[in-house]
């Protein structure tokens, strides 16, 4: 049986909210999580199905390895409406969000945690810089890493760790470039590489870069053979980093995609999305699939398509859509195999506080 199989969705729709746009002066970006966002609870039957992802993710580690789709239900509130800002799974298994605005656009310091047990929300320790579109990435050493975004002086190349044991974060070393809009991929061998993003509010950079833990700095890498911003990046079994889509050098939603190769550092193309789109998500399923969700494509339309990329062929399928069409959801893969997602905006530019769960079907 095939790697790549149907997704069908399920849908459930609180009341949205409009917001500004933010200070970059764009039309509304990020996520909101200030609703009644969903998370959903793996099932585990004989053949070991695990379900997972906003409406967009799912997966099986059963004997034929088939995907499966998903359906949502709602959870706790976090303690701050918020956009713009981002979330990364914790080892312990709670969830951290920082950073981002809310509803009134003041740009947020703030910080807090979900726990699955208990589905609730605390804050903890606030970021020495409040931001806005930034990066947030869990280290091997359980340390988070939050790097650039936009602060009170622009765009920023300031970045900064998280400690889960004090609550508390701690200044590290800057980007060689600001940016925004950019990626974060945690390598195979402990360093995160940076990629792409915009450096300017209407230029999108083609320019990666390495942070070493051990060291705590920078240092340059391979150029993407595309500018890319509001793209996605993911991690795959190999090793190898998947770059989708996001904003090109004309400003306009790109169908490119390329691979990152950590070894010799330096980017291939691989196969085209079907649709060109940009502030999209990407997940990376348990058999090695990575499915591509929602999004705005190269029109301004706003996306509820899905498709696959099989890294073997190096090609992607369309699957199931959403029952919402949105940009700039987030999902958190939890360690039972669930994801927390959290908003999104529609096509009016209204944040939305409505979740989709998607329930695997054979």
């Amino acid at each position: 049986m095939s790697l790549i199989g149907a997704f069908a969705f399920a849908t459930i729709s609180p009341t949205a909210r409009a917001v500004d746009p933010p200070p970059d002066g764009g039309y509304p970006n990020g996520n909101t999580a200030e609703g009644d966002n969903a998370l959903f609870n793996l099932t585990t039957g004989a053949d070991n199905t695990a379900m997972g992802v906003d409406a967009l993710d799912s997966n099986t580690t059963g004997s034929d390895n088939a995907l499966v789709s998903w359906s949502w239900r709602t959870t706790g509130r976090l303690t701050t409406p918020r956009y713009a800002h981002t979330a990364t799974l914790l080892q312990d298994g709670k969830v951290l969000v920082a950073g981002g605005q809310n509803g009134n656009i003041l740009v947020l310091a703030s910080a807090e945690l979900y726990d699955p047990a208990s589905r609730t929300w605390t804050a903890t320790g606030s970021l020495n810089t409040a931001r806005i579109l930034p990066t947030m990435t869990l280290l091997q050493n359980g340390m988070v890493l939050v790097a650039g975004g936009i602060d009170s002086n622009g765009i920023s190349v300031s970045a900064e760790l998280y400690d889960p044991a004090s609550g508390t974060w701690t200044v590290t070393g800057s980007l060689n470039t600001a940016r925004f809009r950019h990626t974060a991929t945690l390598l195979q061998n402990g360093m995160v590489l940076v990629a792409g993003g915009q450096i300017d509010h209407f230029v999108s950079s083609a320019s990666a870069e390495l942070y070493d833990p051990a060291s705590g700095t920078w240092r340059a890498t391979g150029s993407l053979n595309t500018a890319h911003a509001y793209h996605t990046a993911t991690l795959l079994q190999n090793g190898m980093v998947l770059v989708a889509g996001g904003w090109d050098i004309t400003g306009y939603a790109s169908a490119s995609a390329e691979l990152y190769e950590p070894a010799s550092r330096t980017w291939i193309t691989t196969g085209s999305l079907n649709t060109a789109r940009e502030q999209h998500t990407a997940t990376l399923l348990q058999n090695g699939i990575v499915l591509v969700a929602a999004g705005n494509d190269s029109n301004f339309v706003v996306l509820a398509s899905a498709e696959l990329y099989d890294p073997a062929s190096r090609t992607w399928t369309t699957t199931g859509s959403l029952n919402t069409a949105c940009f700039e959801p987030t999902m958190t893969l939890l360690h039972n195999g669930t994801v927390l997602v959290a908003g999104g905006f529609n096509k009016h530019g209204s944040a939305l506080a409505r979740a989709e769960l998607g329930h695997g079907q054979r």
